[in-house]
């Protein structure tokens, strides 16, 4: 946890960013009835049936001191699809940075190892350098501010029916253009000195 909160703490570095990562499920659903249109006063009328049209996952790459996100949406959530996304991070997002340091909860695929699993090796060997990692604590993923941002997007885009992963792609982008245009972003006051006090049932008795 402490490792975790010394990184938040670290000074903004443009050739050492600090970037948050997690990832969530969405259904997409249809609708079999169109929805009555709004009228004045009055919002749309939707009909409770509904088809489902499967599941897309979306990875949240979210660097608070920058204002900037990114968001990948994926049909599936493997060890390819993580190991994709970090490609997209190191090598389109923040080609000219020395170092990415990434906070990230323990996922089973949310490790380098993944890397392997998507290219050859000399390819994940020279993605995994450019990456320090920093996992949150298990059962603390709400120490990763990637969480926060994606409550936010559930909040904001996500909270009515989708049917397509083209459009749910469409409007997530729409949203991240927007976001990061408006430098909006979280503003983390939780330090480890807050920890020692507010946590302390979590230290051991010594």
């Amino acid at each position: 946890m402490e490792d975790v909160l010394d990184v938040y703490q670290l000074p903004y570095d443009a050739k050492r960013p600090v970037v948050c990562l997690d990832e969530t499920s969405r259904q997409l659903i249809g609708e079999i009835t169109p929805p009555l249109p709004t009228r004045p006063s009055h919002q749309a009328v939707y009909d409770y049936e509904y088809v489902r049209n499967g599941v897309a996952d979306l990875f949240m790459c979210f660097e608070p001191l920058a204002a900037h996100r990114f968001v990948k949406v994926t049909k599936t959530r493997t060890k390819v699809d993580f190991a994709r996304c970090l490609k997209d991070l190191s090598d389109t997002i923040y080609p000219d940075v020395d170092t990415i340091v990434l906070v990230m909860d323990n996922l089973n695929t949310h490790s380098l190892a993944s890397l392997y699993s998507a290219f050859p090796p000399e390819e994940a060997r020279r993605l995994a350098k450019r990456f320090v990692i920093h996992h949150t604590p298990k059962h603390a993923s709400w120490l990763d501010m990637a969480e926060i941002e994606i409550g936010v997007m559930s909040r904001q885009c996500l909270a009515r029916r989708i049917p397509t992963i083209e459009e749910l792609t469409a409007q997530v982008q729409a949203w991240v253009t927007c976001r990061n245009a408006h430098k909006d972003t979280v503003h983390w006051h939780f330090t480890t000195q807050d920890a020692r006090i507010k946590l302390q049932r979590l230290y051991p008795k010594i």
